[in-house]
C-alpha cells in the first residue's frame, strides 16, 4: 500500500521550506521561498502546493512556524502569528490562509516544536520521551518534549527569552532583542553575533573571541534547561551551530558551569552524546511539519 503524502511547511524568518512527503526518505517535491511580505510569500507558497496537489493526492498539511503563535484550538485566532517583531507578519492568519487556499486540514505549531517532533519521529530523539530541541540561528527558540508530548502550557515555551548573566565589562554589547535587550536570544543569536562583531557567524574564523563568548552564553541557557526540565538529551540546530568548533566549546563551558553537581553518567561521562546536533540536519523543521500533518503519536523504529 502506498504511503500517504502530506504537505509540510517550515516557516522561519528568512525562508519558507515547502515539501510534499511521507517521510525523510520519501520527499516528492520541495521548494525554498524567501520570506518577504505575507502577501508575496504566501502567494508563492500556495502556488507551489496547488501545482503539486493537481498531480498528487495529499491528505493534510502541517506548519512549523516562527511566532509567537496562537495555538489554543478554542481561540478564534487559532493559527495566527501574533506579536512577532517581524515587519508585516503580526496578526497573520497563517493556518487559515493555507487551509482556505489548499482545501486541506491543517495542523500548526512553532517551528522549534515541529523540529522537536521531527527529531522524535525520525531523528536523534527516537526512543526518548523527555528532551529539548534548541535552534540557534537568526533567533533562539526551543521545543520541549516531556512525558512523550510537546509542551504548550499557557502559550508555548519561549526558551530564547530566558534571562542570563550579562557581564557588561567583558561584553558591553547591549543585546538585540526588541523586547528584552539582553535575554538569551538578545545576547547569543546569530543577529547578536553579527551586530556585536560586525560579521555574521559563518565569516568569523575559529579562534576568534566571539566563539568563547558565544559558548559561554549558550552554556548558561543550557544549564538553566537542565536544572528546570531535566531533559534526557538536548539537540542543538540552527545556522550558528553549524560551526564545527562551537559545540565542543559549549560542552566545555557547560561542564564548568555545572560544577560537578549533576551526578548522572549521561552528563558526567557522555556529554558528547547528550548535547548533540539534529539527526535530520536541516530537514528537522520541515519533517516535523510532515509529522504534524500525519498526526504522529509514536516514533518510527
Amino acid at each position: 500500500m502506498a504511503e500517504k503524502l502530506y504537505a509540510g511547511i517550515e516557516a522561519v524568518g528568512t525562508k519558507f521550506v515547502c515539501i510534499i512527503a511521507s517521510g525523510p526518505s520519501d520527499i516528492r517535491a520541495k521548494i525554498q521561498i524567501k520570506t518577504t511580505t505575507p502577501e508575496e510569500t504566501l502567494a508563492q507558497v500556495t502556488a507551489f502546493f496547488k501545482k503539486e496537489l493537481a498531480r498528487q493526492d495529499v491528505a493534510r498539511a502541517g506548519i512549523g512556524s516562527f511566532g509567537p503563535l496562537e495555538l489554543d484550538p478554542d481561540s478564534q485566532a487559532y493559527g495566527f502569528i501574533t506579536t512577532t517583531p517581524k515587519p508585516g507578519w503580526a496578526q497573520v492568519n497563517l493556518a487559515g490562509i493555507i487551509h482556505r487556499e489548499l482545501g486541506l486540514p491543517v495542523r500548526i505549531d512553532t517551528d522549534v516544536n515541529a523540529a522537536a517532533l521531527g527529531e522524535w519521529r525520525w531523528g536523534a530523539a527516537r526512543g526518548l520521551n523527555d528532551f529539548v530541541y534548541l535552534t540557534v540561528g537568526t533567533g533562539i527558540g526551543g521545543g520541549v518534549f516531556s512525558g512523550g508530548k510537546l509542551v504548550h502550557g499557557l502559550i508555548h515555551p519561549e526558551i530564547g527569552h530566558m534571562l542570563i548573566r550579562h557581564d557588561r565589562t567583558r561584553d558591553p554589547y547591549p543585546g538585540c532583542c526588541p523586547a528584552h535587550a539582553d535575554c538569551w536570544e538578545g545576547l547569543a543569536c546569530g543577529l547578536a553575533i553579527k551586530k556585536r562583531w560586525g560579521l555574521p557567524a559563518e565569516e568569523l574564523p575559529e579562534g576568534h573571541p566571539a566563539w568563547e563568548l558565544e559558548a559561554y552564553y549558550l552554556a548558561q541557557g543550557l544549564m538553566n534547561l537542565i536544572c528546570t526540565l531535566s531533559p534526557r538529551r538536548i539537540i542543538l540546530g540552527g545556522g550558528v551551530i553549524r560551526a564545527s568548533h562551537l559545540l565542543p566549546l559549549v560542552r566545555e563551558q557547560l561542564t564548568s558551569l555545572m560544577g560537578g553537581y549533576f551526578q548522572n553518567p549521561a552528563i558526567t561521562e557522555g556529554l558528547d552524546s547528550y548535547l548533540i546536533k539534529p539527526g535530520l540536519g536541516d530537514l528537522a523543521g520541515v519533517m516535523g511539519a510532515i509529522a504534524l500533518a500525519e498526526g504522529v503519536t509514536e516514533p518510527e523504529e
